[in-house]
Formats: structure tokens, sequence, C-alpha cells
């Protein structure tokens, strides 16, 4: 509904500022036609008083008639330009258009006359005309003009009296409209703009709030899981505890304190994740920099992640080839940065996972490259992997398990040591992160020790 009324406000908005730009034309040119109006009668009021002072002249008593003809056929009536300069008229013209509200608008002017001989039109001929005014006066598509003859009453012309003409022409007139609406149009399309943004703000924000709240209640549904598996393990193994033939085996009760504690670490480990990305959220993450090798920071991660591989049988190649391998870092949040990508690997795993780790040196980086054989990504899921809470879909919410955490927390640390990352993936051709961090400076980079 909101867009059908943005769309019919807008053609309301567009019919009436074309209504308005074709009232403004007519009205220039109106404008125009009593500019025209001002400047002839001011010209016709000087024809007037020489027409008059002949009249007079003639109606003297003991005037001879024969003679009064004679004086009307050979002392016509002036023209206008014997009378005003070039400068005079446009003069006129131009104090006629302040006049009338077109203060700096661009004129052409002519003043032509046609000789009457016998009753029969004469020739042409220009008194006085501007320099484009032929070509002005002749684009009748781009520019508007006036013709106002400069004559008081056709019984007073004599067969030699001459038809003065006055036109004038205002070149380009649309662009003289649009100049004088231009506040009024800009302030339309301003303000509709506006609107416009306005719309699409509120419709993009329901949109990601509407996602975000997915989001949100994925993880919730996925917290509540994680914490139900480990929680329902530990009751049980405390109710095998109470069972008198437990009681009195010590290696059973080993066994089962040693499922609790695992458990037990296994919901640490989730709530500090948590925890961690509150840290990130409200940008409180703290770095205790120093001088760190990578290259046993990732064997150590490795070791680590040893019985996992084992179980699920995985293929591991590393290629610790970079020189300089000596990074300032924080040795926990960096650690927990590899970690974080080689259990994003075995996650989205096929059966027998292959992972390929390598390092080299560009310039004053160390370059970790890890490649794995997994389900992959497409291009969306590539766009949004680093968004905390995001995760790819499989099919099933549950199949994969985490908090959707991992790679925002991953981001952020990279973010924080000034480093960069970058993803590549096809689906179902597996997927590779690129990790670029500032090396320690050259002068204390020492060689590392493979």
């Amino acid at each position: 509904m909101i867009s059908v009324s943005l769309v019919g406000m807008i053609y309301i908005q567009w019919n009436w500022i074309t209504t308005m730009v074709e009232n403004k034309q007519e009205e220039l040119h109106h404008k125009l036609v009593d500019v025209t109006t001002d400047v002839a009668r001011d010209l016709i009021d000087y024809k007037q008083t020489a027409i008059l002072g002949s009249q007079l002249l003639r109606s003297k008593p003991g005037f001879n008639p024969i003679a009064a003809d004679a004086l009307k056929e050979f002392w016509p009536t002036p023209l206008v330009s014997q009378k005003f300069s070039f400068d005079e008229i446009q003069d006129k013209l131009r104090k006629a258009f302040i006049y009338r509200g077109l203060k700096d608008t661009k004129f052409e002017f002519c003043i032509f006359s046609e000789m009457t001989i016998n009753g029969t039109m004469g020739p042409n001929t220009y008194e006085m005309k501007s320099p484009n005014f032929f070509e002005a006066f002749t684009d009748t598509v781009h520019n508007t003009s006036t013709i106002l003859p400069l004559v008081v009453s056709t019984s007073e012309i004599s067969s030699t009296d001459p038809f003065e003409t006055l036109s004038i022409v205002v070149p380009d007139y649309k662009s003289v409209v649009m100049k004088q609406m231009r506040l009024k149009i800009s302030g339309v399309i301003f303000f509709t703009l506006i609107i416009i943004t306005s719309f699409y703000v509120t419709v993009h924000t329901l949109l990601r709030q509407k996602k975000l709240s997915e989001i949100k209640n994925d993880f919730i549904n996925n917290m509540t899981h994680e914490f139900k598996t480990p929680l329902a393990t530990i009751s049980l193994a405390v109710d095998a505890m109470r069972n008198e033939k437990v009681v009195h085996d010590r290696g059973k009760s080993e066994y089962f304190s040693s499922i609790i504690k695992e458990e037990n670490r296994r919901m640490n480990k989730q709530v500090e994740t948590i925890l961690q990305a509150a840290l990130i959220d409200r940008q409180e993450l703290q770095l205790s920099l120093q001088p760190i090798h990578a290259h046993h920071v990732i064997r150590h991660v490795m070791d680590n992640f040893a019985l996992q591989f084992q179980e699920i049988q995985a293929n591991i190649m590393l290629e610790l080839n970079a020189r300089h391998d000596l990074v300032e870092a924080d040795e926990v949040h960096f650690t927990n940065l590899i970690s974080n990508l080689i259990d994003n690997a075995v996650k989205y795993s096929r059966e027998k996972p292959s992972i390929r780790i390598s390092t080299n040196n560009t310039g004053k980086n160390l370059i970790v490259r890890l490649e794995d054989n997994g389900i992959g990504m497409n291009k969306e899921t590539q766009r949004r992997i680093f968004e905390k809470f995001y995760r790819a879909h499989t099919g099933n919410v549950h199949n994969v398990k985490g908090f959707g955490l991992g790679l925002s927390y991953v981001k952020s640390v990279v973010d924080a040591h000034h480093g960069r990352i970058k993803v590549e993936s096809a689906v179902g051709k597996g997927t590779t992160f690129t990790l670029e961090i500032p090396l320690v400076r050259k002068e204390h980079t020492p060689v590392s020790v493979t």
C-alpha cells in the first residue's frame, strides 16, 4: 500500500509540475504581449503627436485644402527610427521587461515598416533589428514571439505613411520558465527523494529486523540444544554414580566423573564463546600483543585436534613454508582464531576430510591458507559468512553444532590485529580461507625454526 501510494504521489507531482510549466509558459507569452504593448503604446504616442500636429496645421482657418492634401502626401509621419536610436528602443524594452517581472530575460526585437503605394503594400523595410533576430524569429519550436502594429488608426494613414510593426522574440523561452520555477521544482524533487529514501530505509530496516529475528531464534534454538545435550549427559552420569554398584567401583566412578568434567568443560567453552562475542559487540576486546611464532601456534592447535582427526580419519597436510613467521599478536586470541578455522573445516567436512594448511611470506605479511574439501559455500553465504550468528544452511538446523559466532569472532580478531581475511569457495568443491597478518618489523624478525 505504501509503495502504491508513493508511486501515485510521484505521478501526481509529475503531472502537477508539467501543468505548472505549461501555465508558466503561457503566462510568459502573455507577459511578452504586455511588454510589446507597453513599448508599442509609447511609440504610438509619439506617432499620435506627429499626426495631431499635421491635423492642426491642415485645419487652420484659411489653409488651402489642396495644400493640406499635398502636405499630407509630401510630409508623412516620421519613422520611429528617425526619432529613436537602437539603444533607446532597447532600453525601453528592457525597462518594460523589468516592469513585467522578466528581469534578466534575453530578447531579440525588430521594427519594420511596409509602405503603401496606391493602396498596395510595398516591400518590407527593416528600420532597426537586433543581431540575432532572424534566427530567433524563424525558430518557432524553442522561441516565442509577438508582433504588434504601431498605428493609431488606419484612417489617419496616407498612401505615403509607413505601416510600422514591432516584433519581439524571447529565445529558448522554456529555459526561462524553468529558471523561474527552479526553486519549486528543486523543492519538489528534494522532498520526493527524501520520502523515497525514507521509504527505502524503512523497508530495508524492516527486512533486516525480520532477518535478525530469524537469526536470533535460530541462535536460541541452537544454544538450547547445545546446553541441553551436556546437561542431559551430566544428569545421566550423576544418576549412574548414585548406583550402588558404581559407588563401590572406583574405576566406574572415575569414568563418570571424567564425563561430567568433560561436559562441564564443553559448556564453559560455549559460555566463553558467547561472552567473547558480547565483548566484541561492545568493542571491548583487549589484546595483549607480543611477538609469537605463528608456526608454533599452528602446530599446537593441530596437536589439540589430533584425536579428533584420528577419529574422523582426516587427511592433514602441513606446508609451513614461510621463512618469517614472527607476528605481533595476542597468543590466546590468535590461537582461538586458528582453532576456529580448523573447527569450521571439520564441521563442514565430508566423511573423510582433507585439510591443507600452508604458509608463505608476501612483503611484510604472513600468509596462512587453510583449504578443505568440504561442502563449500554459495556466493550469498560467502558474503555473509563473517556476520554475527549467521550459519550456512545445511538442511538440518542441528546437524552442524555451533552458534554462528566462530567466523564472526575470527573476523573481529583479524581486524584487531590489522590483518585481512578472505574466503574462496564453490558448492561441493571445498573452501579456502586466506589469512594475512603483519609480521614484526624486519630487523627483529628471526628465521623460523622448523
